[in-house]
C-alpha cells in the first residue's frame, strides 16, 4: 500500500509526513534527512535570524535535492525576516503561533505554499481566508507550545478536516509512531506533523541530556504551563502555553503564575539557580507521546519506519 495524499501530491514527497519546525531541534542536518527519508523536512527558524538561517540552510541544500520548507514563530517575525528566508527558495513557509496575515500574500507571490498551523477553529477559518495550502491542526498534546485553552487531537483534526475542505490538513500533536500517523489519515488528515519523535534522532540539534530525558521520561511526566515562560522572561503570548517535562521551578511556582510575573526576585533566584547548574538552562519541550520513544535512529530511516507502521496498521484495521 502507498500511503497517497494530497499532501504528498501537492509536494510530490513519499509519505505523508512533516517535520515540525522546532526552535533548537529542527536544523538543517535533520530538515535535509526527513526530506531525503521522503517526508517534508521544515527548518526551524523561529524568528528568522539572518545568521542561523545563512548558516543551516546550506545543510538542508547540501543534504538533499527533495523539497523542504522553512517554519517560523509569526508573532516573532517581520516581512523582512519571511523576504530573507523565501531568497532561498523553500517549497514551503510555514507560519505558527500569532496573525499570518500581513505574510501571507508575500508567500503566496513568491510561489512557496503556504503553511498555517491552527490551534482553534477561529484560526482555522482565517487560515482557510487566507488562502492556505496547507493547514496544521495542533492538539494540546503536541510538545513545546500551544494555545492555552486548545482542544486534543483526536476531536480537533476531523472538526478542521471538514471546515478547510478541500485543503489538505496535517494533524499535530501526540504522533510519535506510524499508528499515530495511520489514526490522523483515518480522521480525514493528509498526514500528520511531528516534533518531539523528530527531536529524538541522530541530526536533531538538541542536546543529548535532553534526549536522554526524553527517552526515559513518560506521557505523565508532561506539562502545559506558563511558569517558564514567566520566570524566563520570554515574549511567548499568554494566549499560549507550553508542554514540557518536569521541571523543578514548576514545583515550586504551579498555580502561582501571577505572583511569579510579579517578582523580580524569583527571576533572579531561577537566573542564578541556571548559572550555578542546579536546574537545567532549558526546559525540555516533550509531547504526551514520549513514552513512544525509546531509541535513537536516523530521521530518513524514521520517516520510512512510520510510513511503514502507518500502511501496517491501517491494513490490520480492513482487515478487522
Amino acid at each position: 500500500m502507498t500511503l497517497s495524499t494530497a499532501f504528498t501530491e501537492l509536494f510530490g514527497v513519499r509519505h505523508p509526513i512533516a517535520l515540525a519546525p522546532m526552535g533548537g531541534s529542527a536544523g538543517g542536518a535533520l530538515t535535509a534527512a526527513v526530506s531525503r527519508g521522503g517526508g517534508l523536512g521544515l527548518l526551524g527558524s523561529g524568528d528568522g535570524d539572518r545568521d542561523w538561517l545563512a548558516r543551516e540552510v546550506p545543510l538542508v541544500t547540501e543534504g538533499t535535492d527533495r523539497p523542504w520548507g522553512i517554519g517560523f514563530l509569526t508573532w516573532a517575525i517581520d516581512v523582512g525576516a519571511v523576504e530573507r528566508a523565501l531568497e532561498y527558495d523553500p517549497a514551503a513557509v510555514m507560519l505558527s503561533f500569532g496573525d499570518p496575515s500581513p505574510f501571507a500574500g508575500r508567500v503566496h507571490e513568491s510561489g512557496a505554499a503556504l503553511i498555517i498551523q491552527v490551534t482553534d477553529l477561529d484560526e482555522a477559518r482565517r487560515a482557510v481566508d487566507l488562502g492556505a495550502d496547507v493547514i496544521v491542526a495542533q492538539g494540546t498534546e503536541s510538545g513545546g507550545h500551544g494555545a492555552r485553552h486548545g482542544r486534543s487531537t483526536l476531536p480537533f483534526v476531523p472538526v478542521v478536516v471538514d471546515l478547510a475542505a478541500p485543503v489538505p490538513v496535517l494533524a499535530a500533536g501526540g504522533i510519535a509512531d506510524g499508528r499515530g500517523v495511520a489514526a490522523a489519515l483515518a480522521l480525514g488528515a493528509a498526514g500528520a506533523l511531528i516534533g518531539t519523535r523528530f527531536q529524538v534522532t541522530a541530526e536533531a540539534l538538541a542536546d543529548p541530556s535532553i534526549i536522554k530525558r526524553i527517552i526515559e521520561s513518560g506521557g505523565e511526566d508532561t506539562e502545559r504551563s506558563s511558569v517558564l515562560d514567566i520566570v524566563r522572561g520570554s515574549r511567548w503570548p499568554s494566549r499560549y502555553t507550553a508542554r514540557t517535562l518536569g521541571h523543578p521551578t514548576l514545583d515550586q511556582w504551579r498555580g502561582r503564575e501571577a505572583e511569579l510575573a510579579a517578582d523580580p526576585r524569583a527571576k533572579q533566584a531561577y537566573l542564578d539557580a541556571v548559572t550555578g547548574g542546579d536546574v537545567p538552562p532549558l526546559p525540555v519541550w516533550a509531547g504526551e507521546a514520549v513514552d513512544l520513544i525509546d531509541d535513537l535512529p536516523s530521521a530518513a530511516d524514521l520517516v520510512s519506519a512510520l510510513a511503514a507502521q502507518a500502511e501496517d496498521a491501517l491494513a490490520r484495521a480492513g482487515r478487522r
